[in-house]
């Protein structure tokens, strides 16, 4: 709720505080947001090899409450902030003076320890929640599946609060109130978590997250001449009877990039120590082989994401340019519309869990209901009638404005963003559940950070695609490009969301390819190996 409510609005509080240029304050807030989903990579990577995500939460929770508290204050004391504009000057150029020095450094430093503290605790509150049901349980993998989904509707409810309640705080009452709410959300938000402490089960940081991934490439690398062995039982640390000794739980083999099983040949005699950046065992040579599987499923989710900047950037744009009257005298403004996903998902995330995942159960025999690679799957493919529905819409909107001169109503642009939610739903939530349930020991809050990651590449994606399509399009015979004018009647948004329904349902095919991929790879070739328990 804090940093959507922040987020959401910066812009507003950038341009009309700070004074800083509409070229320079929208880099200001997309460089903000864009640290924050890059900043979770170290938080996760913090908790997993050195503090634990409570531990990572609660630092990083006071340096998140700080930069609000910091931002809330200068906000409040006028010497803190440019002085404003002129309005004698209004019409010269540089009728307002921006931020500069003093003013302008503790602006960066209180949006930057925002996005520090925001970052780390992100990653970290899904793991940590997920953390405290025991998988080697089967009924806890039931109730983990419900945790996904549940965590995921606290989120739509804070997103919901910040973009109504807390944006029209800001309007109203000022952007120094508006902080000021935003800091005590987060307070009650670790004084919550603080309560709970006796409470919590704690998983202990591994202090080498990265060593034994390092390991398996180096010994890789060092061993690429070696021919892998036939029988996968002569690899170091395999699943297999030694003396009638089972060796401790090990990841059991998979025959897939089968160059890394170079790591565990074995080239001296058993009586002589080889060192562990030489010798591997299946186990860290699994774990890597689980990490690059998980690239291609995360890099599926990209697209996706890109769709979700166009909803909140030309969308946006698109109701502004509708009737937004819902009666007389109350206009719906447009940046509102964002939170119509969130309507929806606090009244279907409920029924989804309560009604859909025991029925489907009962079918697929899985704890989740549907597995989470095929909700991924079902979500990527309703993104795309997302789109649809947005170039249908705009295609009306455009030729009612130019043919008949008239504007619709904003209702019209509600099922865009209806479709949207639904494949969120979808997609979000199984990439989390399928990230966090992957056997990686001791990356899980990493595995979390991940995910964020996509929210960032999907937004650099959609800042790129809108440059390379004004640059092709504005190449071509009496052509000024399909978004090169801030006038959406000369614009051709609509062919824009033609081409994102076409990636996306590329996107679908692609992902429907790595997806199946993924599940025939991780199969355990038991008949060698194998111990089915493990498996």
């Amino acid at each position: 709720m804090g940093i959507a409510a922040v987020g959401n609005n910066l812009i507003t509080y950038v341009i009309n505080e700070m004074h800083f240029p509409l070229s320079e304050a929208a880099n200001i807030v997309t460089n903000f947001v864009g640290t924050i989903f890059i900043l979770a990579l170290l938080g996760g990577y913090l908790a997993d090899t050195f503090l634990g995500s409570f531990w990572t939460i609660l630092i990083f929770g006071f340096v998140e409450l700080s930069g609000f508290i910091l931002l809330s204050v200068q906000a409040h004391l006028p010497q803190l902030k440019p002085p404003k504009c002129n309005p004698m000057m209004a019409a010269e150029q540089n009728s307002c003076e921006e931020a500069k020095g003093f003013k302008a450094m503790i602006f960066f430093v209180a949006i930057y320890l925002v996005a520090l503290g925001s970052g780390c605790v992100k990653p970290n509150m899904i793991a940590h929640g997920a953390d405290q049901f025991p998988r080697a349980h089967p009924k806890q993998s039931k109730r983990l599946s419900s945790y996904f989904n549940f965590a995921y509707l606290a989120f739509s409810i804070g997103e919901l609060v910040a973009l109504t309640l807390l944006v029209w705080v800001q309007t109203h009452s000022g952007m120094d109130v508006g902080f000021g709410v935003s800091a005590a959300v987060m307070a009650m938000g670790l004084v919550s978590l603080v309560a709970g402490t006796m409470y919590y089960r704690n998983k202990r940081p591994s202090r080498s997250t990265f060593t034994p991934i390092a390991q398996v490439i180096v010994a890789a690398m060092l061993k690429r001449k070696l021919v892998c062995p036939s029988d996968p039982r002569m690899l170091h640390g395999s699943l297999h009877l030694s003396n009638g000794v089972v060796p401790s739980p090990t990841f059991p083999y998979t025959p897939r990039f089968r160059f890394l099983d170079k790591a565990c040949i074995r080239t001296q005699d058993g009586n002589t120590k080889e060192s562990s950046w030489r010798l591997c065992t299946v186990t860290q040579v699994e774990q890597v082989k689980t990490l690059i599987s998980l690239v291609p499923i995360f890099a599926c989710t990209i697209i996706f994401n890109t769709i979700l900047a166009q909803l909140q950037t030309f969308s946006v744009q698109q109701g502004s340019s509708m009737d937004t009257h819902l009666t007389n005298s109350f206009r719906i403004p447009p940046a509102s519309l964002q939170s119509i996903p969130y309507i929806m998902l606090i009244f279907l995330v409920p029924i989804y869990d309560s009604f859909f995942v025991p029925f489907a159960r009962k079918i697929t025999g899985h704890d989740s209901g549907l597995p989470p690679l095929a909700r991924i799957g079902i979500g990527l493919f309703l993104s795309t009638f997302s789109m649809v529905s947005a170039a249908l819409l705009e295609k009306k909107r455009r030729d009612t404005a130019i043919f008949d001169g008239k504007t619709l109503s904003i209702f019209w642009i509600t099922p865009q963003f209806l479709i949207f939610g639904l494949s969120e739903m979808f997609t979000a939530v199984g990439l989390i559940e399928f990230f966090y349930k992957q056997s990686v020991k001791g990356m899980e809050a990493f595995l979390m950070a991940l995910t964020y990651c996509s929210y960032s590449f999907g937004f650099y994606l959609s800042s790129v695609l809108v440059s390379v399509v004004n640059k092709v399009t504005s190449s071509s015979r009496n052509a000024e490009g399909w978004l090169s004018e801030n006038d959406l009647n000369k614009d051709r948004l609509d062919l824009f969301y033609w081409l994102l329904a076409v990636l996306s349902l590329l996107n679908f095919v692609n992902y429907l390819f790595w997806s199946r991929w993924y599940v025939k790879s991780s199969k355990t070739n038991n008949d060698v190996v194998g111990d089915d328990n493990l498996a």
